[in-house]
C-alpha cells in the first residue's frame, strides 16, 4: 500500500500492522491479550512480512525486542497487553533506556469509555512509562495511527537511540478511519563540525598518553570500521564500555581491555593516568567509570573530549573540555578523515598496554572440578568469528568478558542496565534475526530461571541455540557483596536449582550437565551436533565466584578490616 492510498477504510488495528510494514518491520515479539486482538487479527493477514514471535511472558517478549533493536540497529517490536502485560515488559523498556536500543513497545489499553474507571487492569502508561522512554503516547483516534507510529520510528531512532510506549485503546483498534500511510522512517543525527574535528587534532598532537573508550547504541559496521581506521592511524590505545566490547575486534593489537566491572587493575591505573580521554558513544556510567572513580565529575583529571549523539548527555555528569555532539557513524566517518598525527610519545605506551591486556587474558586457576576460564580458552579457539554471544546479568558474565575476545560488530548482546533474565531471551531474538549465524548464549543459574521458560520458544520456532548454564547454586554477585559488607552472615541468596539439563529435555531439546573442565569439549561437540537447540549445564565450585578472587578470600578480608 502506498502513502498515496486513501480510499480504503481500515479499521485501528489494520492501520497499525499497515504501518509497521512500511517502516520495514519483520518480526514483532509478544505475548497475546484480548486488549489488542484486532492487531494480532491484521497480523494474521500480514504473516508472509511480519513474523509474531509467540513468547511465554512479556519480560522475556520485551528482552527479545531489546536484543533485536540492538543486533539490528532498527526499532525491536513487542506487544503486550494492558496491566500485568505492561508491567512485565518494564525491565526490557528499562533495558533498551540505558542501553540506547531503538524499540517500540506496543501497550493494549482499555477503550476509551472506561478511562479513569480503574477498568480492569486500566493503567495510565504515560505516567508509568515517562521515566523510562524517549516517548509515550496514547493513540485514541484511528485516524491518527499512521502519525504516531511515524513518530515512533523517528524517536527511536533519532539522536540518541531509545524506547517508545503507545498505548492502544481498544476501541480504538476496532474503529475504521480512510487516512494514508506515511512513508518509511529516516534516521536523524548531528554530524561533527569542522572546528570541532581540527580541536580533537590539536588536543591529540598534544598529548602523550591518550585513550579512546568506544560505548553505546548507534553504531553500524562501517562505523567501527572507520573507527578502526582512525585508531590504527593514530596508534592509540582502545577499550570499550561495559558490554561493548564487539565494538573493535578484541584480537587488534590496538585493543587494551573492556572498561566495565572486573576491569584489569592494570588497565584502570592506565585509564587514570592518561591524559587524554576520548570516549566516543559511552555515556560514561557508574559501570564503565568505575563507580565514577577512573573519571572523576565534574571535572576529570584527564582532558576530555565527549562524543554523544544525545545533546542532554554533554556535560550532564562530566564537563568536557571538547564536546562533540553526533551520531556514531557521522563523527566515525569524519575521524577517519583527520589527518593522523605523530605518535612517537604514546606508541609504546599503547604496546605495553596491550602487552597488559594479553596476560590478563590467559586462563587462570579456579576453584572446583570445572575453571570457566579454561571452557573459555576452548570456545575462544572453537567457535567462529561470526558466531554471536549473548549474555543475562551475573558474576558469572565476568567469565565471559574477561577471558572470551570478540572478533568484531554484533558478536555480543549483553545488558548494559545489567538485569537479570537478559541471557535466554536474547539468544533466542538473535537466532530469528539472524538464522544463519551461530549463536551461543551464557546464563547464570538465577538468571537463567527468570526468563528460562523462554526455551519454550527456541523450541516451537527450532532455533538451534546453544545455551550455556553456569551454576554455582546462588546469586553469586549478591552473595560476594554480602560476605564483603557482612561476612558470613548468608542470607536470601541461597538457591535450590533444577537439573537444568532435565529441563531442557523435558522441552525436546538435547541437554547435558558438565561437572569436569575436561568433559566440557566432548559436551559442546554434541550440542553443536545436535538437531535441537541444546542446554549445557556447567556446575561451578560456589568459591569461584569472580575471575580474580574467591568466597573465602572476599569473607576472610572483610572480616580482617572489621577487627582493624
Amino acid at each position: 500500500m502506498k502513502p498515496s492510498d486513501t480510499t480504503l477504510a481500515r479499521t485501528g488495528g489494520q492501520l497499525l500492522v499497515d504501518a509497521l510494514k512500511v517502516h520495514g518491520v519483520d518480526l514483532a515479539f509478544g505475548v497475546p491479550g484480548e486488549s489488542y486482538l484486532e492487531v494480532l487479527d491484521a497480523l494474521h493477514d500480514a504473516r508472509d512480512r511480519i513474523k509474531f514471535v509467540i513468547c511465554r511472558q512479556e519480560g522475556g517478549a520485551a528482552y527479545m525486542a531489546e536484543a533485536y533493536g540492538k543486533l539490528t540497529g532498527r526499532p525491536g517490536i513487542c506487544f503486550v497487553t494492558r496491566g500485568p502485560g505492561a508491567t512485565n515488559a518494564a525491565i526490557g523498556v528499562h533495558a533498551a533506556h540505558q542501553d540506547s536500543t531503538p524499540m517500540i513497545l506496543f501497550i493494549g489499553q482499555v477503550g476509551n469509555a472506561f478511562v479513569e474507571r480503574e477498568a480492569f487492569q486500566e493503567i495510565d502508561y504515560r505516567r508509568m512509562y515517562g521515566p523510562l522512554t524517549k516517548w509515550v503516547a496514547q493513540v485514541d483516534r484511528a485516524d491518527r495511527v499512521p502519525e504516531y507510529v511515524s513518530r515512533a520510528f523517528h524517536t527511536a531512532m533519532s539522536g540518541r537511540p531509545g524506547p517508545v510506549a503507545l498505548a492502544l485503546p481498544e476501541d480504538m483498534l476496532t474503529d475504521t478511519a480512510t487516512v494514508a500511510n506515511t512513508g518509511p522512517y529516516k534516521r536523524i543525527a548531528a554530524h561533527p563540525g569542522a572546528a570541532d574535528l581540527r580541536t580533537l587534532r590539536e588536543m591529540l598532537a598534544q598529548a602523550k598518553r591518550p585513550f579512546v573508550l568506544l560505548g553505546g547504541g548507534g553504531w553500524n559496521a562501517q562505523a567501527c570500521a572507520d573507527m578502526r581506521a582512525f585508531v590504527e592511524a593514530n596508534h592509540l590505545a582502545v577499550g570499550t564500555a561495559f558490554r561493548c566490547q564487539d565494538l573493535y575486534d578484541n584480537r587488534l593489537p590496538n585493543f587494551v581491555g573492556d572498561v566495565g566491572i572486573g576491569i584489569n587493575p592494570a588497565l584502570a591505573e592506565r585509564i587514570k593516568a592518561s591524559d587524554l580521554l576520548i570516549a566516543i558513544g559511552a555515556r560514561l556510567d557508574e559501570m564503565t567509570t568505575g563507580g565514577y572513580s577512573l573519571i572523576v565529575p565534574p571535572r576529570p583529571r584527564q582532558k576530555l573530549v565527549h562524543v554523544f549523539p544525545g545533546a542532554d548527555d554533554l556535560g550532564r555528569i562530566y564537563e568536557p573540555d571538547l564536546p562533540i555532539h553526533s551520531g556514531m557513524p557521522e563523527f566515525a566517518a569524519a575521524a577517519r578523515g583527520i589527518e593522523p598525527v605523530n605518535a612517537a610519545a604514546w606508541t609504546d605506551w599503547t604496546k605495553a598496554a596491550r602487552a597488559d591486556h594479553e596476560a590478563w587474558i590467559q586462563p587462570v586457576p579456579a576453584p572446583g572440578n570445572l575453571n570457566p576460564s579454561e571452557v573459555m580458552a576452548f570456545l575462544r579457539k572453537r567457535l567462529p568469528p561470526e558466531t554471536l554471544v549473548t549474555n543475562g546479568a551475573g558474576n558469572f558474565a565476568g567469565w565471559l568478558h574477561r577471558f572470551y575476545p570478540y572478533p568484531g560488530f554484533r558478536t555480543a548482546l549483553g545488558p548494559t542496565v545489567g538485569s537479570m533474565g537478559y541471557g535466554v531471551p536474547s539468544g533466542v531474538a538473535a537466532k530469528l534475526a539472524q538464522p544463519e549465524r551461530p549463536v551461543i548464549s551464557f546464563n547464570g543459574d538465577g538468571d537463567f530461571l527468570m526468563n528460562g521458560q523462554e526455551l519454550a520458544t527456541a523450541a516451537q520456532y527450532d532455533l538451534k541455540v546453544i545455551f550455556l548454564v553456569l551454576n554455582n547454586g546462588m546469586y553469586g554477585t549478591i552473595r560476594m557483596h554480602q560476605e564483603r559488607e557482612h561476612p558470613g552472615r548468608v542470607s536470601g541468596t541461597d538457591l535450590k536449582n533444577p537439573d537444568f539439563a532435565a529441563l531442557a529435555r523435558a522441552y525436546g531439546l538435547h541437554g547435558e550437565t558438565v561437572e569436569k573442565t575436561a568433559d566440557f569439549e566432548a559436551a559442546f561437540e554434541r550440542a553443536w551436533q545436535a538437531q535441537t537447540a541444546s542446554v549445557i549445564e556447567l556446575r561451578i565450585d560456589p568459591e569461584a565466584v569472580n575471575t580474580r578472587t574467591t568466597l573465602s578470600a572476599i569473607r576472610a578480608n572483610a572480616l580482617k578490616n572489621k577487627k582493624a
